[in-house]
This record gives structure tokens, C-alpha cells and sequence, in this order.
């Protein structure tokens, strides 16, 4: 198979958006006949066809659909790569793209990024941020698609070189009229005799719990299945089960007087966070600048915490 055109695969989308030529060409400045004669020769490179034309518009075939569903993703990378090298063309001191885990932007990396945005000197840096699982995170890292991650610091990070980041700690979440609630600390074990509302299991806090549970020769039971905290916290709020959360993402709740919260009396729910890199040489200035500025906030936080 040819080379596919770009321009070709960006008219295809337009058609597929507007579900016919007239509205795609006047969005694309182009003559329908000439779109209509680029679809005929994407069709000829594919070898298929791509598009069902009828008096109602066009619509995709079935490897129509296929094929737009790999466009659009190669034209959101190459419109991301466009925008890169604008920045740099136009003296933008960089863009930085990081990963972090869902606990992680739950509680503090938002608030630093806000923070880090902000100062002056930083005005000409972007920063794009995605959630992924631990796992994911360092292998992003190491494989050079981000710069920086942000997940818990007792993961294997595989050679990559690691910096402390924000400490943290998994509390008990339950209804306000819950037995537990009147308790001044807990043990998780103890939670077990309850029905629990959990994360997904593909993430960091399912999987340490259920350690837990398979080490002290018990099962966790769930009430329900939630995406993320702020759905758990809705759901122990509605008196529905009890769950382990970060303290820092809890305040809202608590304030809110839908929840108590009831420390965990066990070692590993006190935790730390990391950011990770390759190498800190080879981190781009604006990449170095904001690892440092996240470390230099959490150490902050540490020295007040230690105040206190």
C-alpha cells in the first residue's frame, strides 16, 4: 500500500463529521468535486471502499469506520507535533508532559501545577498531564513518550532515577452513624467484617488492600465498584459502605458532614509519593524546572507538617 495522503485522511473526517461533502468542503475551502476525487483515490490506496455516497449525505463502510478511527488519531498527533515546533518557533521555553496516578492529581499535583503556572518566570511553559495506573506511568517514562511521572515511591521504577515527592495517608472513610465511626483508629483488618465501596481493580489501592486482606487470611467484600474517589465518597456519604481513601481529597466530604474519617492504625497506609524521570540530564530545562518546583513543594509541606 502507498504512502496514505494527510490531506486525503483530514477530508475523510471532515465528511464523516458532517455526513456530506457540501458542509466538508465549505469547512475544508475546497471545491466538493475535489473531495470527492481525494476519497476516490484514498479508496484506490487502500485498496477499499471507504464511503457510501447517496442523495442523503455520505457515510462510512465498515473499513470507512476503521480507517477514520486511525485518521483521527494520527491527526491529533500530528496536530500536537505542529503546535510543539510553533512553540519553540515562537521562543517558548517548552512543553512538558507528565503522568501521574489517580492519587496523585486527587490530591496535591493540581495545586502545584496551579502554583507552578503562576510564577512569572514560567509563563512561556506548558504542561500537559494525563492519569495512567503505576505501572503505565513507568513505562511512559522510561520508553521517553513523557518527561516526568508522579505515582507511589514503592513501586519498582525499573532504573529510572526518582525524586520524594508529597507524603500521604489511606484513611477509612464510613457513614456518620457507621459502628466504626465513633472509633479513634482501626485496623484495616478489622474493616473487613464490613462491606467495602472500592476502586477499580486495576488501580494502586485495589491492589495494596487486597494484599492486605490475602496476608491477614481474608476477603474483601464490595458493596459497589466505583471509578474514582469523589464517587466513593458520594456512596459511603449515601450509607452504602465504607472505604479507604487519601486523608488530603477528603476535606470537602468531611466538612460537608457526609463521612467520618477514622485513621488506619497500619504502617502502610502512610505513604510518599515520587516523581520519576530517565535521567536528570536528560530532562529538557523546562522539565528540570518543574520537577525541581514540585520537589521544592513537597519538602515545604514536609517542613510545615514537621512545625506543627
Amino acid at each position: 500500500m502507498r504512502d496514505l495522503d494527510i490531506k486525503s485522511l483530514r477530508l475523510l473526517v471532515a465528511v464523516c463529521d458532517h455526513g456530506n461533502m457540501k458542509d466538508a468542503a465549505a469547512q475544508e475551502h475546497i471545491e466538493p468535486s475535489a473531495i470527492s476525487k481525494r476519497i476516490a483515490q484514498l479508496e484506490d490506496t487502500v485498496g477499499t471502499q471507504v464511503l457510501v455516497r447517496g442523495r442523503r449525505g455520505a457515510v462510512p463502510t465498515p473499513a470507512g469506520r476503521a480507517l477514520l478511527e486511525h485518521a483521527r488519531t494520527l491527526l491529533f498527533t500530528l496536530d500536537r507535533i505542529e503546535a510543539d515546533m510553533a512553540a519553540f518557533k515562537g521562543g517558548i521555553k517548552g512543553q512538558v508532559r507528565v503522568v501521574a496516578s489517580a492519587s496523585a492529581i486527587a490530591e496535591s499535583l493540581l495545586d502545584d501545577l496551579t502554583q507552578f503556572m503562576r510564577v512569572p518566570e514560567h509563563l512561556d511553559i506548558k504542561v500537559d498531564i494525563e492519569e495512567r495506573l503505576s505501572k503505565d506511568i513507568v513505562s511512559m517514562v522510561r520508553d521517553g513518550v513523557v518527561s516526568l511521572g508522579v505515582c507511589w515511591s514503592n513501586i519498582d521504577f525499573g532504573g529510572l532515577e526518582s525524586r520524594p515527592y508529597h507524603r500521604d495517608e489511606l484513611i477509612l472513610a464510613v457513614p456518620l452513624n457507621h459502628p466504626l465511626a465513633q472509633r479513634e483508629s482501626v485496623l484495616f483488618e478489622e474493616t473487613l467484617d464490613f462491606e467495602h465501596v472500592g476502586l477499580q481493580p486495576s488501580s494502586a489501592v485495589y491492589t495494596m488492600l487486597h494484599r492486605a486482606a490475602a496476608k491477614a487470611g481474608r476477603r474483601m467484600s464490595y458493596r459497589v465498584v466505583v471509578s474514582n474517589f469523589d464517587a466513593a465518597f458520594r456512596v459511603v456519604g449515601a450509607n452504602l459502605g465504607i472505604s479507604v481513601v487519601p486523608r488530603q481529597v477528603a476535606g470537602i466530604y468531611v466538612s460537608a458532614g457526609q463521612v467520618r474519617l477514622v485513621p488506619l492504625d497500619n504502617e502502610w497506609a502512610h505513604r510518599r509519593f515520587a516523581v520519576c524521570f530517565r535521567r536528570e540530564s536528560d530532562l529538557t530545562p523546562a522539565a528540570l524546572r518543574l520537577m525541581e518546583f514540585l520537589c521544592e513543594q513537597a519538602a515545604q509541606a514536609d517542613a510545615t507538617v514537621s512545625v506543627l
